[in-house]
């Protein structure tokens, strides 16, 4: 087995152990768009697990993901990175430890925008880590989902014009990524309360957010509507409909969808 071929199935194993909301759509792509959303998907994972680190301290968190943000800037130096995440190997995961690997993954020709948006993250990340995710206002809440979410969003754009030209608004990119963000906090609300962290602005409640995330649910359609290559098109759709359905099953009372609904969501999308 060639490197690259090495790679890439440990790239989609390490998509599969990682991500519940886009493994299943990303298998689905084509060779090239799985290549390059895959390992796109992977950095920005990366530079998530560090900013949610548990046990991680604080300002350990922000010179982790700050200087991971200068080494995106540039062609990335994988020996730099390593030497950067080495004495804290024992407690960061293989997706992060590897982030060169899925720089080195990800096609030549768009690598330069997956590390410029990932770059922003992580730096937006480190921001928030500094003001230990205190969101007082809904500006705050735009400008959080923005950063660990909204950017997604922008990096897939850049992603379709790169593919075959495919142009998309990027305020409702930003959207499309917000909305599924919104659902996860509401999902995993009782988690962020037990590790001390509420991502309500001051006034809100849980309908609040609700609201906030049908309202970039709805921008999220609007996103769609301007993608008409099928296969970017399913890989789209796919997220978006199991978000709505999971806001459904959250405010029906559930934790989440079951197992037979997401098969029943994903199969009609696929053979629609």
């Amino acid at each position: 087995m060639s490197n690259q071929a090495k790679l890439q199935k440990e790239a989609m194993q390490m998509l599969k152990d990682t991500s519940r909301t886009f493994y299943i759509p990303i298998k689905l792509l084509k060779p090239e768009l799985k290549r390059t959303v895959g390992s796109a998907y992977l950095c920005m994972r990366a530079i998530d697990e560090i900013e949610d680190h548990e046990t991680l301290d604080p300002k350990l968190k922000q010179q982790l993901l700050r200087s991971t943000s200068e080494l995106l800037k540039v062609p990335f130096d994988g020996v730099a990175y390593q030497e950067l995440v080495k004495p804290y190997k024992s407690q960061l995961p293989e997706v992060s430890l590897r982030l060169a690997d899925w720089i080195a993954f990800c096609p030549k020709e768009i690598v330069g925008k997956v590390q410029e948006s990932t770059s922003i993250m992580a730096a937006g990340m480190a921001e928030w880590v500094e003001k230990d995710f205190q969101i007082k206002t809904e500006a705050d809440l735009d400008d959080y989902t923005y950063y660990v979410a909204g950017l997604v969003g922008v990096m897939l754009s850049d992603i379709w014009k790169w593919y075959d030209n495919t142009e998309t608004n990027r305020d409702l990119a930003i959207a499309y990524g917000r909305g599924l963000q919104a659902v996860n906090m509401l999902r995993n609300q009782d988690e962020d309360a037990d590790r001390g962290v509420q991502f309500l602005p001051d006034n809100w409640n849980k309908d609040d957010l609700f609201a906030y995330a049908e309202k970039n649910l709805e921008k999220a359609d609007e996103y769609i509507k301007d993608i008409h290559t099928k296969n970017i098109l399913l890989f789209c759709r796919i997220p978006l409909a199991l978000s709505k359905r999971t806001l459904k099953a959250l405010k029906e009372g559930r934790e989440k969808m079951s197992r037979s609904e997401v098969e029943e969501t994903v199969d009609k999308i696929i053979n629609d």
